[in-house]
């Protein structure tokens, strides 16, 4: 095979999957459904319509219950060995933090609690 015939088999084949591609999207445009919005969700069908759309929901948590609980078992316990891990980190930099905002924190608190206790008196 020369180079010329590579070329043009190459050619071939890349319009060849190109028309593939438009009819495979062009038959996915055929099948969306047109949705007639007035006819489903008028005022006799919405009320049928809102409790099929929960039972469809609640039968698909239900079917995965199992699974959600596992990964939120799985996430907590990660929370808490990472919490674990790095507790003497966080209070280090806890104690650092506080040390190097202390006086800001100060005022902050000052400032803090003299607006509760005009919030409170006023509120009396």
């Amino acid at each position: 095979m020369n180079l010329e015939e590579l070329k043009k088999r190459r050619e071939e084949n890349f319009l060849a999957h190109k028309k593939k591609k438009k009819a495979y999207y062009q038959k996915s445009k055929i099948k969306k459904q047109v949705f007639d919005y007035e006819a489903e969700l008028n005022s006799d069908n919405f009320l049928n319509k809102i409790k099929e759309i929960a039972h469809k929901q609640k039968n698909y948590i239900d079917k995965r219950k199992d699974a959600i609980i596992k990964k939120i078992a799985k996430y907590k316990e990660s929370k808490k060995e990472y919490y674990e891990q790095n507790k003497e980190k966080r209070l280090q930099y806890d104690k650092e933090y506080r040390e190097r905002k202390r006086e800001e924190l100060k005022l902050y608190r000052q400032e803090y609690y003299r607006k509760m206790k005009e919030n409170k008196q006023t509120s009396e």
